[in-house]
């Protein structure tokens, strides 16, 4: 098989900078529960992969004691190679066709009314791998009907038909993360660009006005706060409903340096700046990753739709 775990550009990026030590306020629970050990068996027993563990997430032990998984579609190798990012980098191996119907029973045996689906970036693919997006909702709604479905997908390259093939499903929350400030997208994403990702958020609004869209941004790569408003007000400007802000926390030293920890009061200014903005839900602490507490959020989200009408946040 050929595979390299780690691109060398995830290793030069590491310019001289002080290693900081992790404050007290970043905890993640402890990986031992009852609940931990079902789910982690239920994705074992449908040889699913969860971007839970590929991406080393700090609330695994929190979620999974609570039956919550992310699951990761086309593989566990992916095609670029993000500074931030744990999962491994390289040649991927092809598309199973019996995965979207892994990931809806694994879906049914946890008993999830909301589940996350997201995926590596498949570039090798000619459509990014929009068509196995597809299914596996497809598969979701059929198999357990009850459930809400949020997708996290890469920008697809900007491939024609890509997005549309993924509204099709469709799902109720389209999420793409937009992860940093356009400054630093050569070093810490450079194989994405910023206004692609503007540009699939905004044509996914467009697409279907019904559509919850969610984005994500990390903070502590670098980006100044002026810089973090301005990506606020572009996410707005592209029609985003729902923004995740969280802490960036380096998965190895051969990964981007911390450059700062920002505080819960920190973060609790950035949540109040978001809201002015607009947006229907912000959700903004040091533990928030993208589907953390994404089932509350959801109901949040259509609760909020519902009090205000125009989409618009109000409290």
């Amino acid at each position: 098989m050929s595979l390299t775990l780690r691109h060398p550009e995830k290793q030069h990026r590491n310019d001289v900078a002080p290693v900081l030590p992790r404050p007290p306020w970043i905890r993640g629970k402890a990986p031992v529960s009852q609940g931990y050990l079902e789910t982690k068996a239920i994705a074992r027993e449908h040889s699913l992969t969860t971007v839970c563990e590929e991406a080393a997430c700090p609330n695994i032990g929190e979620c999974w004691a609570k039956g919550h998984a992310t699951f990761l579609i086309l593989g566990a190798v992916c095609t670029r190679a993000c500074a931030f990012c744990h999962v491994a980098t390289g040649k991927p191996k092809g598309v199973d066709a019996t995965e979207p119907q892994r990931v809806a029973d694994a879906v049914e045996a946890l008993g999830l009314s909301h589940v996350v689906v997201t995926s590596v970036d498949r570039d090798d693919l000619s459509d990014g791998g929009a068509e196995q997006f597809r299914k596996t909702v497809v598969a979701i709604r059929t198999t357990s009907s009850r459930s809400s479905v949020e997708i996290l997908t890469p920008d697809f390259r900007n491939k024609a038909g890509a997005l549309e093939t993924v509204l099709r499903a469709p799902p109720d929350v389209f999420n793409h993360n937009i992860e940093t400030v356009p400054r630093l997208y050569p070093a810490v994403r450079p194989g994405s660009r910023y206004f692609t990702s503007l540009s699939l958020l905004e044509r996914a609004k467009r697409l279907d006005a019904t559509l919850f869209t969610k984005s994500g941004l990390m903070v502590g790569l670098g980006e100044s706060d002026e810089e973090v408003v301005q990506v606020m007000d572009d996410l707005r400007a592209a029609g985003v409903d729902f923004l995740t802000i969280g802490q960036y926390l380096r998965p190895t030293p051969q990964h981007a340096a911390v450059r700062r920890y920002v505080s819960p009061q920190g973060f609790a200014r950035i949540r109040e700046v978001a809201k002015a903005k607009g947006f229907l839900l912000v959700a903004a602490t040091p533990m928030t990753r993208s589907s953390y507490h994404a089932g509350e959020d959801f109901v949040a989200l259509r609760d909020a739709r519902r009090r205000t009408g125009d989409g618009t946040f109000k409290d």
